[in-house]
């Protein structure tokens, strides 16, 4: 029996849900300053005012796929394309309070523009945390399968079995009878399967386009998964010549000077906000607290791996006792060699503050790929497939796999590190300023509520 998907519905219901809002924000403040008396031509105006911004809005969402959302997605890459999208809107209001006789408009546009940036920010925050909730209470959930288990396949099941959240029921394919295609579709109807992952490590190619054949028959999506080991497809798009497929070589976000210039100013005005109003103070109380809790130096200095692998000096507050294998060997969880104001610090993600003296000296970015000890770099190098796509841009104080979790030195070590390099592989790729400012945003919760996987 084929389960009902109510996720096609939901991309009407919201839509419908952020035209209502609009329209509520807008008449709130055409009324207010009218006093609700009726006239015809102000009312068309402002009913014309409204269709404008509502289809503006829904226009708009076809360039930053605000409703193209994935069950998959992570909060922050939502919240990326969700704060892009107002803020381009709010400035479509403002133009619209220039060139209108809206005089509302013009003397509340400040007022308008805050209020539909918080409605709209907390009503899609509320909705997306509450689809997350459902789908982990096995609500909305789509039943997929794994037909091969390999490293090609390993990350993936992994972050699927974890992420409750998104919504997806592994079903197992008995691995311990003969593999056939008339079994293949037996378990598909069995267990109504929607996708089935596929890598090609496995199957040859005409036992591979049966597979395709069966799965476009039988109505079930296949995905395929890329080997972990080559970054090949990371290196390509999918382009068109008319109307034949080529993949042709990507150009990253920051390839392009226009966007260097934004990143690289931007870091320098965050720097300068933050070393004047925060570090001015913040530097000599730390540092008399590292003095007061052991001996040595305040600050600790070690050689990473910064943009193209250039090697730089990367500063830091020190959190161990003076010891001889700071630069050999990683820090463990209870590690006795850190300190006790070493520790608060770690988990409060402070004894990074001096790396701000190296975004100002040009060496790294306040986002970006976090830079390792260079013996650990050069480990996984061999290792890890994609890895040296960290180097194509800056490294940062905080990123995308830090705000995500994967940090710290617990669990799995080879599997969270493959994770890392798929954020900072995605983090390259798909850079934008936006995606910047939320991950400043997360990584100020973090600092404040702690962060559970640091060591």
């Amino acid at each position: 029996m084929q389960k009902i998907r109510y996720s096609r519905y939901f991309k009407i219901v919201f839509i419908l849900l952020d035209v209502i809002v609009i329209t509520g924000v807008f008449l709130f403040f055409f009324m207010k300053n009218n006093e609700v008396r009726y006239d015809q031509n102000i009312w068309e105006q402002n009913a014309l005012s409204i269709i404008l911004l509502t289809l503006f809005w829904i226009l708009l969402s076809g360039r930053t796929k605000l409703y193209s959302i994935a069950r998959n997605i992570t909060y922050t890459i939502y919240l990326e394309r969700l704060v892009t999208h107002i803020l381009i809107f709010i400035f479509g209001v403002i133009l619209l309070a220039k060139v209108s006789n809206n005089d509302f408009l013009k003397m509340d546009r400040f007022y308008i523009a805050i209020s539909l940036f918080s409605l709209l920010f907390f009503i899609k925050s509320v909705v997306f945390f509450t689809l997350k909730y459902l789908r982990a209470k096995g609500i909305n959930y789509r039943n997929i399968m794994f037909l091969n288990d390999d490293p090609a396949t390993e990350i993936l099941r992994n972050i699927l079995t974890e992420r409750k959240d998104y919504g997806f029921r592994i079903f197992e394919f008995p691995d311990n009878e003969e593999f056939s295609n008339d079994k293949l579709v037996d378990f598909w109807k069995e267990n109504g399967i929607h996708t089935l992952y596929l890598s090609s490590l496995r199957f040859n190619h005409q036992e591979e386009q049966e597979i395709l054949r069966l799965a476009d028959r039988h109505k079930v999506r296949i995905s395929l998964i890329p080997s972990i080991a080559k970054n090949i497809f990371f290196q390509y798009d999918l382009g068109y010549i008319e109307m034949q497929p080529v993949l042709i070589r990507s150009k990253f976000p920051l390839d392009f000077l226009t966007n260097i210039i934004i990143k690289r100013t931007f870091d320098i005005f965050f720097v300068i906000v933050v070393l004047v109003l925060i570090c001015t103070w913040l530097f000599p109380l730390i540092a008399i607290l590292i003095k007061l809790d052991s001996k040595g130096p305040v600050f600790f200095l070690q050689k990473r791996y910064g943009f193209h692998d250039q090697v730089f000096q990367c500063y830091k507050f020190r959190t161990m006792y003076v010891n001889d294998g700071c630069t050999t060997k990683t820090t463990e969880e209870n590690d006795k060699r850190v300190t006790k104001i070493g520790r608060f610090l770690r988990k409060t993600s402070l004894d990074e503050m001096p790396q701000f003296l190296n975004v100002l000296w040009g060496d790294m970015s306040v986002v970006g790929p976090r830079p390792h000890m260079l013996l650990v770099d050069d480990f996984y190098k061999l290792k890890i497939g994609r890895y040296s796509v960290r180097s194509l841009v800056k490294p940062g104080i905080t990123g995308l796999a830090q705000v995500n979790g994967l940090r710290g030195n617990t669990g799995d070590i080879e599997i969270k590190m493959k994770k890392r390099i798929l954020a900072d592989a995605f983090y390259v790729k798909n850079w934008s300023i936006s995606l910047d400012l939320v991950i400043i945003f997360k990584t100020i919760f973090l600092v404040i509520g702690g962060d559970k996987n640091a060591n």
